[in-house]
């Protein structure tokens, strides 16, 4: 017999034969070259005119979903990505190693358990109309537009419960896994060990593990992760929930690239699973899209009657009168940490920049410290007096000369959240000072030290966006946002939407019900920008209107759909006769938008030099036929989440 299978890699589908009879999704290994790799069997064929290889094993008799099969055909035509490559994001890693049994990772919980829960579940008016009405809204993918605050994971409960009762699955992605564990603590709290958590700190053991438990089980789960666990190998699914779904995490960047949002999205369409995106700051292209079909339901309460409304000032960074007593903090900031202090209250402090100084310059020659590999300006990690590249990871000791002109006087210029810290522990060395970002080191993140700072141990957290999201911290009375405007000057047209988002998300991080104070200090150059005005009045509304308009008069998304095309060469005269050769052969069909070329944000890499195009149509259909012609030294992002 004769079958159709997908090797992983990148290669479509290739003919192979077998004794006996296999069923489409059955994983197996099959020989490609002299190499070995697990596939997946698609389909039985005829005998072929050529000559083929065996099947060597099959490693399970139990296939995958039928609805996997049809995501990797969706991602392959979608985002013209090779079926190979669709196939690795469902498999895991080492799937044809085998592994020794370990103790069962969940069980069995009764229907007399899941009784109790539901009595464990409590939602609140405006969320009982919400969840009635999200229910009665048409189509599979519906839009949950909650404010922070508001009680979205009740919801998510009560949606997971729902599908439980009725013998199916639930997948509940979440943006990152520091977020992870939170989640998990409160499914686990209603659901025992019917929650199964997903994330790529597990080994490979582990994630093949459960992997197969997935697989096998005929239980109704409730699986919890980062974007990857959309794929898990569930047969009975009831609901897709993605928590806050404007996040760019949800988009693959790395090849195979794919937006876990559109994927849902299929997937909901072709199963006929319920898909919730939930969001206090909603993708204004998701929002646009989902209110044209009457999906959006809003749900605009705080959850808690004591829950209170922010009280924020927008503090302009080039008043210094306002900073007397510190560089960074201005004094209404600093008083209100003082005031903290006194009564047991916490602050975060908020700044999305990490290390200690974004900028190393010889006061000589003006030469600045860049990165060998990437050309971008190294950051000073002063607690280390290392001076660290954020793109690549590339880390020197600070030289004691400038490399240029051998000059001693080298300065650091800017900030980041690790000398934030250090400031701050020397303004108040009484007070427990602990930094959250992509610096920390294994066991001293927020999700493994989440405990601790809910608790009060805390006085103070200085961090990235790590802490802006979906924190729910009792004692915390005041946010502060150390240079609001610091994302607004980027050329991108998403750069706007990302500064009302992270702004948003971080105000809501208080007044959500559990102490009578909230208040929030926007440091920023620009005070008067429209963008700081919306995200302090907590005006998605006006915020929506202003850039819909915007991206309408541009033919950004939602209107258009676009790709970037980039090309990287060694030297910047053929990248240049490359791309401006590309730019003039599109610019020809008339049906596309094709901008002038530019430099990468990147430009300059150990590799070369990169240049780029974007290109924009109303039809996915001529866009993809433009893409498609490509050869392969052209990178192709389909639905860039930003230019940069």
């Amino acid at each position: 017999m004769f079958y159709e299978v997908i090797p992983e890699g990148r290669v479509e589908a290739l003919t192979y034969d077998f004794d006996d009879a296999l069923l489409p999704g059955q994983i197996v290994v099959v020989p490609i070259g002299k190499r070995t790799v697990p596939g997946v069997v698609i389909k039985k064929v005829a005998r072929p005119t050529f000559k083929t290889k065996a099947i060597l094993k099959v490693l399970y008799s139990k296939p995958l979903p039928k609805h996997l099969l049809d995501v990797v055909g969706f991602i392959h035509e979608y985002y013209l990505t090779p079926s190979g490559q669709a196939i690795s994001l469902i498999l895991p890693r080492g799937v044809e190693k085998k592994r020794r049994k370990t103790e069962q990772m969940f069980g069995d919980i009764s229907k007399t358990e899941h009784e109790q829960d539901l009595a464990k579940i409590q939602l609140n008016h405006a969320q009982k109309n919400a969840l009635q009405t999200l229910q009665e809204a048409p189509g599979a993918t519906k839009l949950l537009f909650g404010v922070t605050g508001s009680g979205k994971t009740n919801i998510y409960l009560k949606m997971a419960f729902n599908a439980l009762l009725e013998q199916k699955s639930t997948i509940l992605l979440v943006p990152e896994i520091a977020l992870t564990g939170q989640l998990v603590r409160v499914f686990r709290e209603r659901f025992g060990n019917k929650v199964v958590m997903i994330h790529s700190r597990q080994t490979e053991a582990e994630r093949h593990l459960i992997f197969n438990r997935l697989l096998e089980s005929n239980e109704p789960l409730v699986v919890i992760g980062p974007r990857s666990a959309l794929f898990a190998p569930l047969s009975n699914l009831g609901a897709i929930i993605i928590d806050e779904e404007h996040e760019s995490t949800y988009h693959q960047e790395n090849t195979p690239r794919y937006s876990a949002i559109r994927v849902a999205s299929f997937m909901a369409k072709n199963t006929g699973c319920s898909l919730l995106l939930g969001s206090a700051t909603p993708d204004i292209s998701d929002y646009y899209i989902a209110s044209r079909q009457n999906a959006v339901v809003k749900l605009t309460e705080k959850a808690k009657d004591s829950a209170v409304k922010p009280q924020i000032e927008i503090v302009d960074f080039k008043d210094r009168s306002t900073f007397s007593k510190n560089r960074y903090f201005s004094n209404p900031l600093l008083m209100a940490i003082n005031n903290n202090l006194k009564n047991r209250r916490q602050t975060l402090i908020f700044h999305n920049r990490r290390g200690s100084s974004p900028l190393t310059i010889c006061e000589s020659c003006g030469e600045e410290i860049l990165c060998p590999n990437c050309y971008l300006p190294l950051t000073l990690h002063a607690d280390e007096y290392t001076l660290h590249c954020h793109t690549c990871d590339f880390k020197i000791k600070v030289p004691a000369t400038c490399p240029k002109c051998g000059a001693p006087g080298l300065i650091h210029k800017g900030f980041g959240t690790k000398l934030l810290e250090s400031e701050l522990k020397k303004l108040f060395p009484k007070a427990q000072v602990r930094r959250f970002d992509a610096d920390n080191k294994r066991g001293e993140g927020l999700n493994e030290v989440y405990s601790e700072v809910r608790d009060g141990e805390v006085d103070i957290l200085v961090g990235t966006q790590t802490i802006a999201k979906g924190l729910d911290l009792p004692r915390l009375a005041t946010v502060g946002v150390v240079q609001a405007d610091a994302g607004l000057s980027l050329p991108d047209y998403m750069a706007e939407e990302r500064v009302f988002q992270l702004l948003t998300q971080v105000i809501g991080r208080v007044g959500r019900g559990h102490i009578g104070i909230a208040e929030v200090f926007v440091q920023t150059f620009r005070p008067d920008h429209p963008v700081l005005k919306f995200a302090s009045q907590e005006d998605y509304s006006g915020f929506y209107n202003y850039l819909i308009s915007k991206r309408r008069q541009s033919g950004f998304p939602p209107f258009k759909f676009a790709a970037k095309i980039e090309i990287t060469m060694k030297t910047e005269a053929i990248v240049l006769k490359r791309i401006r050769g590309l730019a003039s052969r599109l610019s020809r069909d008339t049906r596309l938008s094709v901008s002038p070329p530019m430099p990468a944000f990147h430009e300059r890499t150990s590799k070369g030099f990169t240049w780029q195009i974007v290109i924009r149509a109303k039809s996915r259909k001529v866009l993809l036929g433009a893409c498609n012609d490509l050869d392969a030294s052209f990178k192709v992002t389909l639905d860039p989440v930003g230019l940069l």
